[in-house]
C-alpha cells in the first residue's frame, strides 16, 4: 500500500508530507532499496518530532515485522522481527515470568525504535540503555546484503546503530535478553522534596538502595522553592511482598486500555493558570502514590490514555531533554530551571533523572542529570530552545537526538563529538545515502 500522506511524530510538530509505504516482510524493503529515492523505518511513531520521516523520499512502517521467531523459556532469550513491540513482549510473555529489561515511559515502542533510539528508562544507572539487553540484530543495508551485527560480528554497526536513528539500514530482527520476573508489581515509595538541593540530595541517596528513580518537578516554582518537586523511587516486588489477594495471580497484565482523547484541546486552554493547576494535581498524585503499584502505572503511567498527545492542542508540542555532567551539576540545572521558569515558553511536564555511563557514537546518555520538558508549541519557542541549547553546552550537556525538533548542525556536532566517527561508519555501510530523514538532512548527519 503505497500514498503520499502528512505525518509527525508525537509531538504533532512538524508535520511533514511523505511518499509512505508499508511493508511486512524483507522481501519488500529490498525492492524498496532498488528505487532512486531515499528511505527511512518508521515504527510506531513515538519519536517526538521529524526523527522517522523522510520528505523527499521514502517513509516505510515496519510495524507489520512483527512476528516472534524463537524463545528460550530458560534462559529468557527471545528472537523476534522489529516491528515486536514492547507490549507485544509484556502481554506475551509477563505471564510466563519474563520482562523486557529497559522500559521507557511508553511501551508502545517497536524493537527496531528501541535501537535506533537507544532507548532508556528510570533506572539507567543500574541498567543502561537499550543496547545493554540486545545480543544481535539483522541489518537490510544499502547494498542490499543482511548483516548480522552483534559486540563480535561486524560490531562498528553494531554500536552506531543504537542511537543511529535508522540512518544505517533497516533492523529486520532482533534477539534480546528479558528480565526474570516474580511478579509484575514493584514496591514503590515517594518522597515530598520543597526545593532542589533537597530533590537532589534525595536522588543521590536513593540510588544506593533503589533501582528505579524519577522525580516530577513543579515548573512553576520559584526562589527558594526552585525545584519543588517529589521523587518517586522503587524496586520489583518479589511474592512475598504481595498481600494475598494479589499473590494468587502474581504476574497479571495491564487490560488495554479502552480511555482516549478524542480532539485536540483548544490553544487557550494551555496558559500558566492550566499548568498551575496540572501541577497540584501532579503534586497530590506523585505524593500519594501506592506502596505497591502495577507495572502499568509504575512504568506506562500515560499509557493509560491513548491519543494524550492531543492534550497540547493542534500546533502540537516538543519534548525539550537534555543531559549535564553530575559535576557542577547542581548549579546548573538551577540555571537552566531558573531561565525555564521566567521565560515566557510555559513549561508542561518535567522529569529529572540521573544516567550512568556513556555508551555508544550518538547514544544520548552519559553519566549526569537528565532533564525532559514538554513546551506546546509558540511563536517564542524556536528562539527559546536556541537559548537553552547554548546553555546546555555551555554546561557540558548535549540534547535527545530521539526526541529534538529544532536543534541545528553545528549545536549537534558541538554537543555529539564522536558524530564524525559515527559519518564515517555511515559512509562505510551507505556511501551513497540511501538511508536519510528530516532530522538527518536539518542536524547533518546525511
Amino acid at each position: 500500500m503505497n500514498y503520499t500522506n502528512t505525518i509527525s511524530g508525537w509531538g504533532n510538530f512538524p508535520r511533514l508530507n511523505t511518499e509512505y509505504r508499508l511493508a511486512s516482510k524483507a522481501s519488500e524493503f529490498a525492492d524498496y532499496l532498488h528505487q532512486r529515492k531515499t528511505l527511512i523505518p518508521r515504527g510506531l511513531g513515538r519519536s517526538y518530532a521529524d526523527q522517522a520521516i523522510n520528505p523527499d523520499g521514502i517513509t516505510i512502517n515496519c510495524n507489520y515485522l512483527n512476528k516472534y521467531i524463537d524463545f528460550d523459556p530458560i534462559g529468557g532469550i527471545l528472537d523476534c522481527e522489529a516491528g515486536v513491540s514492547l507490549d507485544d513482549i509484556i502481554s506475551t510473555f509477563a505471564p510466563l515470568g519474563w520482562f523486557p529489561f529497559i522500559c521507557p515511559g511508553t511501551k508502545f515502542v517497536t524493537i527496531g525504535g528501541a535501537i535506533a533510539n537507544d532507548i532508556h528508562g528510570k533506572a539507567h544507572h543500574v541498567d543502561g540503555s537499550f543496547v545493554n539487553c540486545v545480543l544481535s540484530f539483522d541489518c537490510l543495508l544499502a547494498d542490499g546484503s543482511v548483516k548480522t551485527c552483534s559486540r563480535t560480528q561486524h560490531s562498528d554497526l553494531f554500536w552506531a546503530s543504537f542511537g543511529g536513528l535508522g540512518l544505517l539500514g533497516i533492523i529486520l530482527k532482533a534477539t534480546i535478553q528479558l528480565r526474570k520476573i516474580d511478579t509484575t508489581f514493584f514496591k514503590q515509595k515517594s518522597i515530598v522534596a520543597k526545593n532542589l538541593d533537597a530533590l537532589l540530595d534525595a536522588i543521590d541517596e536513593a540510588d544506593q538502595n533503589y533501582n528505579y528513580s524519577v522525580a516530577w518537578i513543579d515548573s512553576m516554582a520559584k526562589g527558594k522553592h526552585l525545584g519543588t518537586g517529589v521523587l518517586t523511587i522503587g524496586n520489583s516486588a518479589e511474592l512475598t511482598d504481595l498481600p494475598q489477594q494479589l499473590s494468587s495471580n502474581p504476574l497479571i497484565i495491564g487490560k488495554k486500555s479502552k480511555l482516549s482523547l478524542p480532539f485536540y484541546f483548544p490553544e487557550f486552554a494551555l496558559n500558566a493558570f492550566t499548568v498551575k493547576i496540572l501541577n497540584q494535581v501532579i503534586h497530590y498524585t506523585q505524593s500519594h502514590g501506592s506502596e505497591l503499584i502495577h507495572y502499568e502505572k509504575f512504568f506506562f503511567p500515560l499509557d493509560a490514555i491513548h491519543d494524550w498527545n492531543k492534550g497540547y492542542g493542534k500546533r502540537g508540542f516538543i519534548q525539550y531533554q537534555f543531559v549535564i555532567p553530575l559535576e557542577q551539576g547542581r548549579k546548573n540545572i538551577r540555571t537552566i530551571l531558573e531561565k525555564i521558569a521566567n521565560s515566557d515558553c510555559v513549561p508542561f511536564l518535567n522529569v529529572l533523572k540521573k544516567f550512568g555511563a556513556q555508551q555508544g557514537l550518538l547514544s544520548f546518555p552519559f553519566e549526569g542529570y537528565t532533564f525532559a520538558i514538554d513546551f506546546p508549541i509558540t511563536l517564542a519557542l524556536a528562539n527559546f530552545t536556541k537559548q537553552l541549547d547554548k546553555m546546555v553546552l555551555d554546561f557540558g550537556g548535549r540534547i535527545y537526538l530521539g526526541k529534538d525538533a529544532m536543534l541545528d548542525k553545528p549545536m549537534f556536532y558541538a554537543m555529539y563529538p564522536d558524530a564524525e566517527k559515527w559519518k564515517a561508519i555511515k559512509h562505510t555501510y551507505d556511501p551513497d545515502i540511501k538511508f536519510s530523514s528530516s532530522l538527518a538532512k536539518r542536524i547533518g548527519l546525511v
